[in-house]
């Protein structure tokens, strides 16, 4: 029973959660065009926002190690009491007397500390590096949206060509009852249109649970809530003009993130490896202290001695043995430089390799369509003859049949042509950007 309790209570909120941004059903549903959804799953998508945050993230280290390289300013407020042992400085002599008064200013400045230098040139390759995943997250959207959003377009086409398959598997079916009631065709004519019938009736159903499923993918993409009370205007005809190979080639190589992102993956491991190596030369700080550090908390002393003022000192650290931590260090940055440059020429590699592939994509896809538009208007016709034939008694009801699914699966063939030219389109687009 205690179990089960939070679980019913998670429930309801979860249905009043719904039921509360869910609009009604006889709400006018938002049309939304390619541009709109862009700009939707920009702003709500997971990883956009995740990209995003690792670029402002990198940005603070930058700010961060910048600040490192400039002189540091610290106050310290401090009282120190010794227990007293009848001498000046009690028990514990260190510590100069019984009272201890401590309050002073000090600034920090590293006068010379390579390694922090080298350290802020990684950190701004480090944040190149972030911005250039979050322009690659940012593409990769559009492949995604544009993938969801001719689904959805598709799956509504294939809505309105189950409604022609069901209206031409219904004249067919009232024909043969007509036929076998004049007793010019037998009954296994009106049992095989029913049949047939009966399955284009199912195609309808399942074109709409294809919509619905579309739907309700897309809609996570789109909206900050859960919502499903949207279409998607149906711009399949209009067709995008695919550019020469060397034009998709010259912007892939002046726009494309993942070159950017490994170039400056690369500049921040060189940096590291600069860093590792600064590490093991000596470094030369100065501090400055200005205060009191004495038994009373004021400016002078019971003579009348002046204790406020101020002390400056300086330091240089000498690295001498490490135990081959310090080399290994140096090693471990040389192993990540030389994966750097490897993951670099890979992507180089990888970018020419999809470029080529998605341009081919488009290519047939765009060089098919003229072919699947004539396969269209000859099913079409030859579903017309084929049932005048029929109804002639010169042909046998396989062969409307036969017409009937050929009509339909170029009727499907076509839009899903159209749709795989334009997710073709997008998928370049993740290489070269808009065009």
């Amino acid at each position: 029973m205690p179990r089960i309790l939070p679980i019913a209570g998670l429930t309801l909120a979860l249905c009043q959660y719904a039921s509360a941004q869910a609009p009604p059903d006889n709400a006018t549903p938002l049309t939304i065009t390619l541009q709109d959804a862009l700009q939707r799953a920009q702003k709500y998508s997971q990883q956009t926002f995740n990209a995003n945050i690792e670029a402002l993230l990198a940005h603070e280290d930058t700010v961060q190690a910048k600040a490192a390289l400039f002189p540091s300013v610290n106050g310290l407020s401090q009282y120190i009491y010794t227990q007293g042992n009848g001498t000046p400085t009690g028990v514990f002599v260190p510590n100069d007397g019984v009272h201890v008064y401590n309050d002073y200013a000090t600034a920090h400045a590293d006068l010379f500390a390579p390694s922090k230098h080298f350290d802020y040139r990684r950190t701004i390759a480090a944040e190149a590096a972030a911005r250039a995943r979050r322009d690659l997250a940012t593409r990769g959207l559009i492949g995604t949206v544009m993938q969801d959003y001719y689904a959805m377009a598709v799956a509504a086409r294939k809505i309105h060509n189950a409604e022609l398959s069901v209206s031409d598997a219904q004249s067919f079916f009232d024909i043969t009852g007509k036929q076998e009631k004049g007793g010019e065709v037998a009954h296994s004519d009106t049992v095989k249109a029913r049949l047939q019938l009966n399955d284009r009736k199912r195609d309808r159903q399942e074109a709409q649970l294809a919509l619905d499923k579309a739907r309700i993918t897309f809609a996570v993409l789109l909206f900050p809530d859960y919502q499903t009370n949207f279409t998607v205007a149906d711009d399949l005809d209009t067709l995008a003009e695919l550019p020469v190979y060397s034009e998709i080639q010259a912007l892939a190589g002046k726009n494309s993130p993942d070159i950017r992102a490994a170039q400056a993956t690369v500049s921040e491991q060189d940096f590291e490896l600069r860093s590792a190596k600064a590490d093991r030369l000596p470094s030369l700080s100065m501090d400055y202290f200005f205060g009191i550090s004495a038994n009373q908390f004021a400016i002078h002393n019971a003579e009348g001695q002046n204790v406020l003022g101020s002390v400056v000192q300086a330091q240089i650290n000498v690295p001498i043995w490490t135990w081959g931590a310090a080399r290994s260090k140096v090693k471990q940055a040389e192993f990540k430089l030389q994966q750097a440059k490897n993951d670099l020429t890979y992507t180089q590699r990888n970018l020419l390799a999809q470029l080529d592939s998605f341009y081919r994509e488009a290519a047939m896809a765009r060089d098919q369509l003229a072919s699947l538009r004539e396969s269209v208007d000859l099913a079409n016709q030859s579903l017309h003859l084929t049932t005048l034939r029929y109804e002639a008694g010169e042909v046998s009801v396989l062969e409307v049949v036969d017409a009937q699914t050929a009509a339909r699966d170029a009727r499907n063939a076509m839009d899903d042509g159209l749709a795989r030219y334009r997710v073709a389109i997008g998928d370049l687009q993740t290489l070269t950007g808009a065009f």
